[in-house]
């Protein structure tokens, strides 16, 4: 029995682009809407109009740092998602508009978040209080 043979690399450049296009087709379908529809789903969200066409635009991982950098500073993720939906749903929304996406996945690779996070991770102050709230204040606190 013979086995297809496999390009990891040919699948996730195949992979991507697929993600592309899917980006794509939601941008297109956001440009759809009227202003005032487009504003409801805004207020629904508890959001601007302008933030939501921020948050499209960046796709559906622009806040994947956040579970992790929550996880290497020993915050429970899914307790906040039960005790702060709403302080967990605005950090992943800060999370996904930051601009340091870069020294943020570096920092979570070499296990140093927790000594760096606060120079450059809009949602520091959020994380400090939470720490704080607990009584396990974070690193550099």
């Amino acid at each position: 029995m013979t086995t297809e043979p496999r390009y990891p690399v040919v699948e996730y450049l195949a992979d991507v682009f697929a993600n592309w296009l899917k980006h794509r087709r939601e941008l297109g379908e956001l440009r759809e809407l009227d202003d005032a529809s487009f504003s409801q789903i805004a207020a629904d969200l508890r959001i601007s109009p302008d933030d939501l066409t921020a948050l499209v635009r960046q796709g559906p991982h622009s806040a994947d740092e956040l579970p992790r950098l929550l996880t290497a500073l020993g915050i429970d993720r899914e307790k906040l998602a039960r005790i702060e939906p709403l302080v967990l749903r605005d950090m992943e929304r800060v999370c996904s508009l930051c601009g340091h996406k870069r020294q943020c996945d570096h920092d979570l690779a070499a296990g140093k978040s927790g000594a760096r996070y606060q120079q450059y991770c809009p949602n520091a102050a959020t994380i400090d209080a939470l720490g704080e709230a607990a009584g396990n204040p974070t690193s550099g606190s």
